[in-house]
């Protein structure tokens, strides 16, 4: 069975998404007024338009870096759950071996993540080029265009494979109430050196208190967080 399929089964399983969510008891599902989803999708579009320039100069290099480090596209695409369960494309700057995912079987005994994830912070799939990439978020640019397509704003909770989705608990999967972003709480107060349980709640808690103030908070942070790069892996 595949990952997606797995995924949906287990929505449908529990009388479909709305359903499933139903069960947690963290209050309602969230309502944002139509300004604050108007201003927010204005501040996304600006804010990829102005990213897309600052890396336009650096593209040439980080093309012909990934290139000549290892043998394979310079772009990668994987589907991710993105709004209510609903699956996208996510871009990035390809930063493994083109078999990476044939490869993540053998290497679960590795898994340094806990709950419905997989982290290695030495994973050998990772490339040289792709280890500065990740570590200095550079790898994350062409999720600009998610952006721009309107599959991502720039601030939401980080969009997970459906295999990790389809572990979720009814409470976990209200992360999805929201459409993943580029940055979060959970990327500005340490990544990877938080467990799954601590990433959760910090997704959940934007969920119950997003606001225009809050999202422009998670951006004041952003910057100084991809600069220090904790957890960063």
């Amino acid at each position: 069975m595949t990952s997606a399929r797995r995924q949906e089964d287990v929505f449908a399983a529990n009388g479909g998404f709305e359903a499933f969510i139903a069960t947690d008891v963290n209050g309602p599902v969230p309502v944002n007024s139509p300004p604050y989803r108007v201003i927010k999708r204005l501040i996304d579009i600006a804010g990829a338009l102005v990213g897309l320039l600052l890396i336009l100069p650096l593209l040439p290099f980080l093309i012909l870096m990934i290139k000549l480090d290892s043998p394979g596209p310079v772009f990668f695409r994987q589907k991710r759950v993105g709004y209510r369960g609903r699956t996208f494309h996510c871009y990035k700057f390809r930063s493994m071996e083109l078999d990476a995912e044939d490869r993540k079987d053998e290497l679960q005994d590795l898994n340094e993540a806990t709950g419905a994830a997989f982290k290695i912070q030495d994973d050998p799939r990772i490339t040289g080029v792709g280890r500065f990439i990740r570590s200095s978020s550079l790898d994350e640019f062409p999720q600009l265009y998610n952006v721009l397509r309107g599959d991502m704003p720039i601030v939401g909770p980080r969009p997970q494979i459906p295999s990790e989705v389809a572990d979720y608990t009814s409470a976990q999967a209200r992360r999805l109430l929201v459409k993943p972003g580029l940055t979060c709480l959970w990327q500005v107060s340490g990544r990877s050196q938080l467990d799954f349980a601590e990433w959760m709640a910090l997704d959940l808690a934007y969920v119950r208190q997003q606001s225009l103030r809050f999202d422009l908070w998670v951006l004041a942070r952003t910057i100084p967080a991809v600069i220090e790069r904790k957890g960063a892996y």
